[in-house]
């Protein structure tokens, strides 16, 4: 199949979730929905083996990889108010549940390779989450292949032609909606942009059996996806072109311009419907901030509500003058605890960084008393820079470190926050090459294994990058290296970062006593 063209709704500002990590709890879910259309329903028998060496071994009970899983397999989406009651929902519906570690020497460190038995159905599938909820299935029933879940999926055994099989009408009620083709041995796998119609495939002389997954990903892919820019150096012409006034150079040349085509040519969308679902999006954002900010709690977590005082604090002036640094503290802070209380919230561009960008952005738009749509655009001008990064490097804390989570929402927010200032694109690549240059080789090493410590703080940090770094931009400072170059970089530092740096809580402060203490008296507590 070929590769996903990513959209700023996909791969970037979302999914909208609950849960510690977008990479475990997010795409987790995904895949555990996707396996439930294959099985046609709640498996009976659920058997999953994790490399020892992968991030999986040690985080998939505390961050959630268990939890999101369970939710998939038993139908519930990301955002379902039950998520953390999953794994007992799960046992208590009957099925046999059992969790493998061992030395498999995957070569992605978030592999779940996963068998499954229902009625007289049994498959063996390998998915991989890739970063900020992404996925990939590469293998079911022993024959590679690469699934999004981005399109409706038709899996026919035992066909050995797929032209003729998939050339009716019939099978999309009057039309023909599939747009791609593979042919695996004895396998056939169609995508198409609706459901098809199974009947005729299962009554046709030589098929063994049929199987059928809905999208996951809320923008799908059709026949012909296509993006108008890859890499930040694509927008050099359009930004070098002439214009017949000032007035239309100035709209043309702000980064959220470019994002907006960007999103309409992916998703096949005009610019309303883009705006509208950013609305939707930016909305989930702000109720999560209101609900940090109103006191949450969670047994299974390290700190405790820290947001609601530093609001009073701030609004009191008791605080040392931060000037807008402090509110976007006070929303970052706000944004990780309702996100640690398993309350809703947009991964942007993952959960363990779901404050830097969305706290620096909405924090910025109060500030200047901005309208809902100017917010909107600056969130997709962000959007692009996150594209852009997801195009030659991840999001991924499992692949790159934090440098790959909070880094890219850094260098997200600053470009947001340089076009709600005004500023061109030209000035925003500068602000997001600065930030994320800021933070090159930042380890992943989570306190207990929970997304929280040092989480909170790298966030916090995260936002004031971006904004140091937007205003630098929009003051004219050089950032030297362009952005595809810094993206580049970053790539090359996730390679060379070793493994037990990113993520695995086997390195950094994730090793301290105290760490180490914090850890242990979780796990009493957990214990019944």
């Amino acid at each position: 199949m070929a590769q996903l063209v990513p959209s700023i709704f996909n791969d970037v500002i979302g999914p909208v979730m609950r849960g510690p990590s977008s990479s475990h709890s997010a795409a987790s879910v995904r895949i555990g929905l996707l396996l439930h259309d294959l099985m046609g329903g709640r498996p009976d028998e659920i058997h999953i083996t994790f490399d020892k060496l992968g991030s999986l071994a040690t985080t998939h009970e505390s961050q959630g990889t268990d939890m999101g899983l369970f939710a998939g397999l038993l139908g519930w989406q990301a955002d379902d108010p039950r998520m953390a009651q999953s794994p007992e929902a799960i046992r208590q519906s009957g099925a046999a549940v059992s969790i493998e570690l061992d030395e498999l020497h995957d070569v992605h460190p978030n592999t779940y390779r996963i068998e499954l038995r229902r009625g007289d159905r049994a498959h063996q599938v390998i998915a991989l989450s890739t970063g900020g909820g992404m996925i990939e299935l590469v293998e079911i029933d022993g024959r590679q292949l690469r699934l999004y879940g981005d399109s409706h999926v038709t899996i026919v055994y035992g066909h050995p032609d797929s032209g003729s099989l998939f050339n009716s009408p019939n099978l999309g009620g009057g039309s023909n909606p599939v747009h791609g083709l593979q042919q695996l041995d004895g396998m056939v796998i169609a995508l198409s942009s609706a459901p098809l119609d199974l009947s005729p495939l299962e009554a046709t002389a030589g098929v063994e059996k049929v199987r059928s997954m809905r999208p996951v990903l809320p923008v799908q892919s059709g026949p012909e996806v296509s993006a108008p820019y890859q890499k930040a150096s694509d927008l050099d012409g359009h930004l070098a072109g002439d214009l017949d006034s000032d007035e239309e150079a100035d709209a043309a040349m702000t980064l959220d311009r470019f994002a907006i085509n960007y999103e309409c040519q992916r998703g096949g969308i005009s610019e309303s419907e883009v705006l509208d679902v950013a609305q939707q999006l930016v909305d989930v954002m702000r109720t999560s901030v209101k609900t940090g900010l109103a006191g949450t709690s969670y047994d299974d977590r390290i700190l405790g509500n820290q947001s609601g005082r530093f609001a009073q604090m701030r609004q009191s002036g008791q605080l040392l003058d931060g000037g807008l640094l402090n509110r976007m503290i006070e929303y970052v802070t706000a944004l990780m605890e309702a996100k640690s209380a398993m309350e809703v919230i947009v991964a942007a561009p993952t959960a363990g960084a779901c404050a830097t960008f969305p706290g620096a952005l909405l924090a910025t738009a109060d500030e200047m008393d901005l309208p809902d749509e100017q917010v909107c655009r600056a969130m997709l001008a962000g959007g692009l820079i996150g594209v852009f990064i997801t195009n030659r490097s991840s999001f991924a804390a499992e692949v790159g470190g934090c440098q790959a989570e909070t880094g890219a929402g850094a260098a997200m927010a600053a470009a947001s926050l340089v076009t709600m200032a005004g500023g061109s694109a030209q000035q925003a690549l500068s602000a997001a090459s600065q930030a994320l240059q800021n933070v090159l080789g930042l380890i992943c090493d989570p306190v207990a294994n929970r997304v929280e410590a040092p989480c909170l703080g790298r966030n916090v940090t995260g936002a004031a990058n971006a904004l140091s770094c937007a205003n630098m931009a929009l003051a004219g400072y050089d950032h030297l290296i362009p952005f595809d170059e810094v993206v580049d970089a970053h790539r090359q530092v996730s390679e060379l970062m070793a493994r037990e740096l990113r993520c695995t809580g086997l390195g950094g402060l994730a090793q301290t006593p105290t760490a180490q203490r914090i850890e242990l008296d979780l796990t009493r507590h957990r214990r019944p």
